[in-house]
């Protein structure tokens, strides 16, 4: 399979990877990972505040009929953002918005949302409406973290990408160079307090 994905002397961005028709584990396969789908324990915070669950729903709900949803920068702004910032008002942690990655040839770019705690996440946008191959892109995006870190520690590193209305989760076993995708899938904003809680969750261990 080596060098039929990526071509000698292209430099790639995360950008490219939603581009290519591959199926993930193919793609990683070449980076030196594996892949798999299944179902995941994720870590879930049970102090979760309920006022701010049914504000940020009040709020989407309010301002959802007088906003028209057909960009990836209002589907980011009205779906993604708000949740990110209600975790990031109730977790210690510091959230860098567009964050510049440069690893080699492969692996360059810029990470929607990469949130720093005693544990790393990154949030990212799917483009188009695709979660599948966004996740291609958030492949690409966990394997550059990895390398990127000096650190070997969290042994486990945890991503969600979403289009907006779909959020989907996954986490990278770093010692054994493991990809794993979640089988299940969270809806904005019927599942918004299922979503709040894994985010604040895996920022909490």
């Amino acid at each position: 399979m080596a060098g039929k994905i990526f071509k000698e002397g292209k430099k790639y961005t995360f950008s490219d990877y939603f581009e290519m028709k591959n199926p993930t584990d193919e793609i990683v396969a070449e980076l030196g990972y594996s892949f798999s789908t299944q179902e995941l324990t994720l870590p879930s915070s049970t102090e979760v505040e309920k006022e701010l669950i049914e504000s940020l729903r009040s709020s989407y709900y309010a301002v959802i009929p007088k906003i028209s949803v057909n960009s990836e920068t209002a589907k980011r702004e009205l779906m993604i953002a708000p949740v990110l910032h209600g975790v990031l008002r109730t977790a210690d942690a510091r959230l860098n918005v567009e964050y510049p990655v440069d690893v080699d040839e492969r692996l360059s770019g810029v990470i929607d949302y990469l949130f720093r705690s005693g544990q790393e996440l990154i949030v990212s946008k799917a483009k188009k409406g695709d979660l599948e191959k966004g996740f291609n892109q958030l492949a690409a995006e966990m394997i550059a973290v990895d390398k990127y870190e000096e650190n070997t520690s969290p042994n486990i590193l945890y991503r969600a990408v979403s289009i907006g209305e779909v959020w989907r989760f996954a986490i990278l076993k770093r010692e054994d160079k493991r990809l794993v995708k979640d089988v299940h899938t969270f809806r904005f904003p019927e599942d918004l307090e299922d979503i709040f809680s894994i985010l604040k969750g895996v920022l909490t261990l």
